[in-house]
């Protein structure tokens, strides 16, 4: 069980251009305790002369997923004494992460941890950064290869995406007609769970009928609307399995305001704090996520690592973390959780 570590803080808004298009840089002042992300204090590598800056991206800073990173992020900064600058844009938008970049090499940071909204379109900026002497990883979301060093991903992209299909299966009786809320077209993580919820299907599950597949951009309003024009779209719908945070909370409560509450199964990626009441009441059923603030800290103390010329090993110990997979070029934090109306209240973020 992972219990918040009780957290103050404040956010700034800075906007760096008048003008609508531009990109906006947010300060993150936090007052945390000391323990890390699992309760357990990390031991304080050596600290070298000149101070590290490490500038840690989202995909977009107003959603409650990344702020939970953050605060995980902001601990692992502390306990190394080093300095973490998140900056990101308001919502998922791979242009406006591009000027987060470029306000980063400007910043010369040291360290650039990306969640990538575009896997392709930020590979330019990324490389521009290494080329000034910035070191490049991501994490969340990945781009190609030569963009960064090495990608710290959650879970395995096919364990997650089947086990997805798996959680509306059962709440389905495995039969019925489902739809899919991404967040992105474009988001390569994303996309990669996407391919093994439908494989997952094909293999196992004959009688779901996927109807539909639409995005939400990772924007809570859209989500809401999205789900239900669903729901009007789609009256036979039985099932709404959403594969980002805001997705999963949007279809519940358009179908509790929709009264189909129970006779529209919603499963998906979310964290327990968005989902709570939706699981008591029964117009959601499963949510399942990792801890995001376990994600932030594993982030900071990899790249912490690798700024002293050490990288990752399959199978190293993470202080305040635990074990870490190493499949190629992709670290691995752990296993998907689940939560349902029996353990929820257990967790908090």
């Amino acid at each position: 069980m992972y219990r918040t570590i009780a957290a103050l803080f404040m956010i700034v808004l800075l906007a760096t251009s008048c003008q609508a298009s531009s990109a906006m840089k947010y300060e993150l002042i936090y007052s945390m305790d000391k323990a890390g992300p699992t309760g357990q204090q990390p031991a304080k590598s050596s600290r070298p002369e000149k101070k590290i800056k490490i500038g840690l991206v989202p995909k977009g800073i107003g959603i409650d997923y990344f702020n939970y990173a953050a605060q995980g992020a902001m601990e692992a900064g502390k306990s190394l004494g080093i300095d973490i600058i998140f900056s990101g844009p308001p919502t998922a938008d791979a242009d406006l992460q591009i000027e987060t970049v470029e306000g980063l090499i400007e910043q010369k940071v040291d360290l650039i941890a990306i969640s990538a909204n575009d896997p392709v379109k930020l590979v330019p900026v990324l490389q521009k950064a290494r080329e000034r002497g910035i070191k490049v990883i991501t994490w969340d979301a990945d781009t190609e290869p030569q963009g960064r060093q090495f990608f710290v991903n959650m879970v395995e992209p096919e364990v997650l995406g089947r086990h997805l299909l798996d959680t509306l299966a059962l709440s389905m009786g495995e039969k019925g007609n489902y739809a899919i809320m991404t967040g992105s077209f474009a988001a390569a993580n994303l996309n990669e769970w996407l391919k093994w919820i439908r494989i997952q299907q094909k293999e196992y599950y004959p009688d779901l009928k996927l109807v539909a597949t639409v995005a939400t951009d990772d924007d809570h309003g859209k989500a809401y609307d999205v789900a239900k024009k669903l729901l009007a779209d789609y009256p036979n719908l039985n099932g709404i399995l959403g594969n980002s945070s805001v997705g999963p909370p949007g279809a519940a409560k358009a179908v509790k305001e929709a009264g189909k509450s129970g006779k529209v199964k919603v499963v998906g990626l979310s964290n327990p704090n968005l989902m709570r009441s939706y699981l008591h009441e029964g117009s959601a059923q499963v949510a399942t996520l990792w801890s995001p603030k376990k994600l932030g800290f594993l982030t900071i103390m990899l790249a912490y690592h690798y700024l002293n010329g050490e990288m990752p090993v399959d199978g190293q110990e993470i202080d305040g973390v635990g074990n870490i997979r190493v499949n190629g070029d992709m670290v691995i934090m752990g296993e998907p959780l689940d939560f349902t109306t029996d353990n929820v209240d257990q967790y908090d973020f």
